[in-house]
C-alpha cells in the first residue's frame, strides 16, 4: 500500500514539475507581450489621407451603457465619419435613447434591425443590418458598452494607413464591476499571452488571428472579400472568427495596446461572467469533444489542482519522502500561479492587488464555468447572451482553433 502511495505521489510530482515549466513559459510570454506589443498611439505617422469611417455599433438591451458610448463617439476629433447604431430587438429603452441621439446629431444613423433569422447569432445579424447602411471606406466595429478617447478614430486611421494594414484591432482596458469578475478575469487573461498573443497576431508567419469585438477597424473591401459577418453568422465568438478569416486570407492585420484609450466591459455581473466562460469552451467542444475534454483537464491542472494538493499536505503533513517532495512541488507551482495572477492584475488589467490573492477561487470559477460549457455544449440552449439562448450543436465553430 505504501509503495502504491509513493508511486502516486511521485507521479503527481512529475505532473506538477511539468506545470511549473508551463507557468515559467507562460510568465515569460506575459512579460514579452506587455513589453513588445505596439501601442495604438506610438508610431511614426505617415498617413496622408482621411477616408470616411463608418462606425457600426450594434445594441441590444444597452440602456445602461449606450449613452456613454455615443457621447464618446460624437466627441471624436476625426471629422469624416458616421455612426450607424443598430437597435437589435431591445426590450428596454435602448431604441428610444438611439432615436434621441440621432435626432440631435446628423452623423448618427439609427437602424432598427429586422427580426433575427434562424441560424444567426444576434450580434452578427445586427452588424449585417448596419453594414447595409454604410457609406465609408473604412468600417469601425465597436460595442455599446465601450467608451473611447476623443482621438481614437484619428489614431486608428493613421495607424492603419501608416503601416499599410487591412485591419487593426486594439486591446481595451477591461472594466469589471463585481468581486467574482475581478478574481476570475486575471486567470483567463493569462492565457492570452501565449498562442493568442498580440505578438503572434502581428507575425505574418503565424496563423493566429482574431479581433477584440470592442474595437476593430477594417477596410470595407477586405470585410466584403472575407464574407462579412454573414460568413461567421453561426459563430458564438464572432470577432475571433472574423479576425481569423482575415489573417487566413493573407490580409495584413495588426493588434495594438489601447488600454489607456478604450474602456470595455467584459462581464457585467455573475450571470454574464458565467455565460462568458461557457462561450469560451463551447466552440472547442463543437469542433472535437475529445480534444476539448483534454484541454479542460489540462486547464484544471494548470489553474487549480496545485492549490488543494498543497493545502491538504500542509494541513495533514506526512513524513514520507514522496509526500514531502509532492508538497514542495505543489508549493512551487502555487507560487508560480500566484506570480502570473499578480502580473496580470497589476500590469495587464490594472486591478487592485488583493484580487490576485483570490487566485485559487478565481481558478475554481473558471474550471466550473468551462465544465458547464462542456456539459451544455450540445443542448438546445447551450449559451445565453443578451437575453437570447442559442444552440450551436449543428454548426461548426472556428473562432478558437484546436
Amino acid at each position: 500500500m505504501e509503495l502504491a502511495i509513493d508511486i502516486f505521489n511521485y507521479l503527481l510530482t512529475a505532473i506538477l514539475i511539468g506545470i511549473c515549466g508551463a507557468w515559467i513559459f507562460l510568465i515569460k510570454s506575459m512579460i514579452n507581450s506587455f513589453k513588445f506589443t505596439p501601442y495604438l498611439d506610438k508610431f511614426e505617422n505617415t498617413s496622408k489621407s482621411n477616408p470616411k469611417v463608418s462606425i457600426i455599433l450594434p445594441a441590444r438591451n444597452e440602456e445602461g451603457f449606450i449613452g456613454k458610448c455615443l457621447d464618446s463617439l460624437i466627441r471624436q476629433d476625426y471629422e469624416n465619419y458616421e455612426i450607424i447604431v443598430i437597435n437589435d430587438s431591445s426590450e428596454d429603452s435602448t431604441g428610444e435613447i438611439i432615436s434621441k441621439y440621432a435626432g440631435k446629431h446628423s452623423n448618427i444613423i439609427s437602424v432598427t434591425a429586422r427580426p433575427k433569422p434562424d441560424g444567426w447569432m444576434g450580434k452578427n445579424w445586427a452588424c449585417m443590418e448596419g453594414y447595409k447602411k454604410v457609406s465609408g471606406e473604412l468600417l469601425l466595429f465597436t460595442d455599446a458598452d465601450t467608451v473611447h478617447a476623443k482621438n481614437v478614430i484619428s489614431l486608428s486611421v493613421a495607424h492603419l494607413n501608416s503601416f499599410g494594414l487591412d485591419a487593426l484591432s486594439a486591446i481595451p482596458k477591461m472594466l469589471t464591476f463585481d468581486f467574482w469578475t475581478n478574481i476570475t478575469l486575471p486567470m483567463i487573461s493569462t492565457f492570452l499571452h501565449t498562442r493568442f498573443s498580440a505578438l503572434n497576431v502581428n507575425d505574418s508567419s503565424k496563423k493566429t488571428g482574431y479581433f477584440f469585438g470592442s474595437f476593430f477597424i477594417i477596410k470595407k473591401t477586405t470585410y466584403h472579400e472575407v464574407g462579412t459577418h454573414e460568413g461567421v453568422k453561426h459563430e458564438i465568438i464572432e470577432d475571433g472568427a472574423l479576425g481569423k478569416k482575415v489573417k487566413e486570407n493573407g490580409y495584413k492585420i495588426r493588434m495594438v495596446r489601447g488600454e489607456h484609450l478604450i474602456n470595455a466591459v467584459w462581464a457585467r455581473d455573475k450571470g454574464t461572467l458565467w455565460n462568458a466562460l461557457k462561450r469560451l469552451m463551447v466552440p472547442l467542444y463543437i469542433q472535437s469533444g475529445k480534444i476539448a475534454i483534454g484541454i479542460f483537464f489540462a486547464i484544471v491542472f494548470l489553474l487549480f489542482v496545485p492549490f488543494p494538493i498543497f493545502a491538504m499536505l500542509s494541513i495533514f503533513p506526512n513524513d514520507a519522502t514522496s509526500a514531502k517532495v509532492l508538497c514542495i512541488a505543489s508549493a512551487m507551482t502555487s507560487v508560480l500561479i500566484y506570480t502570473g495572477a499578480i502580473i496580470e492584475v497589476k500590469v495587464g488589467l490594472k486591478l487592485k492587488l488583493p484580487y490576485a490573492l483570490f487566485a485559487p477561487l478565481g481558478s475554481l470559477v473558471v474550471v466550473l464555468g468551462f465544465l458547464s460549457g462542456l456539459l451544455q455544449a450540445k443542448k438546445s440552449s447551450s449559451v445565453t447572451w443578451r437575453g437570447r439562448s442559442y444552440s450551436v450543436k449543428d454548426h461548426t465553430q472556428s473562432s478558437i482553433g484546436l
